[in-house]
């Protein structure tokens, strides 16, 4: 990294932006940071972080990821049923596992038989927001981009009233290390009202900064295996 770099580490602390996947847009860059030579330098050292953070999630024997997951899912339970009742008669956005992510699938299950409404956001326009269908157990997914399962173009389009964001690393003020693709900034920049967010990630992931650039959202609540990391 660059000498300037270095000294915005020791003034910083700050964290990563709000993204969805990997493999999307690889150049993302911000235009509106105050110096493109630090948000470069940024977003070189977050690629690198990606790198290490994912691998060592795949590290993970099954087991252990299962155990991740279903006690992720038991404080999620916990917090909708004291937050929002359950859910029920909302919107919640949720998320189709993908590369060595907790598996929430279950409590989807579980949410929609209770009256929850629930959804899974697709990419529909490339550079766009996030686009959130209807999903129910029922269900015939396609696949969608970098080959995810997503509900069907028949399926309706809904505005969530809680999302889940998966974490590739996470921060203590409640900034979130996405896949690099930028889409879910976008999204949360454009929905009004914008939805009460949950980071969903690894209590291993946890990182002491990510150096937040202009488009960076931090997130409403932050959950690991070990319970609730972050609120706002």
């Amino acid at each position: 990294m660059s000498d300037d770099f270095e000294s915005f580490r020791c003034r910083s602390g700050f964290s990563s932006p709000p993204c969805y996947a990997a493999e999307v847009a690889p150049e993302y860059f911000d235009p509106l940071a105050t110096d493109p030579e630090q948000a470069r330098d940024v977003a070189r050292w977050r690629k690198a972080e990606r790198t290490r953070l994912r691998a060592a999630r795949l590290e993970l024997s099954v087991a252990e990821r299962n155990d991740i997951g279903v006690a992720l899912a038991g404080h999620l339970r916990q917090i909708l049923q004291d937050r929002f009742d359950g859910a029920r008669g909302m919107v919640f956005s949720a998320y189709w596992p993908i590369k060595g992510e907790p598996d929430l699938r279950p409590l989807m299950a579980e949410l929609h038989d209770a009256g929850a409404t629930v959804a899974l956001p697709l990419v529909e326009t490339k550079a766009a927001p996030l686009t959130f269908r209807r999903w129910t157990p029922d269900t015939r997914m396609v696949r969608g981009d970098w080959n995810i399962p997503v509900p069907p173009p028949d399926a309706p389009i809904v505005t969530p009233d809680i999302a889940l964001a998966p974490l590739v690393g996470w921060t203590a003020d409640g900034y979130r290390l996405g896949y690099g693709g930028g889409y879910f900034d976008r999204t949360l920049a454009a929905l009004d009202p914008k939805p009460f967010v949950i980071g969903i990630g690894f209590e291993a992931a946890e990182l002491p900064t990510i150096y937040p650039q202009p488009h960076d959202i931090p997130l409403d609540l932050i959950l690991t295996e070990a319970g609730v990391r972050s609120q706002r």
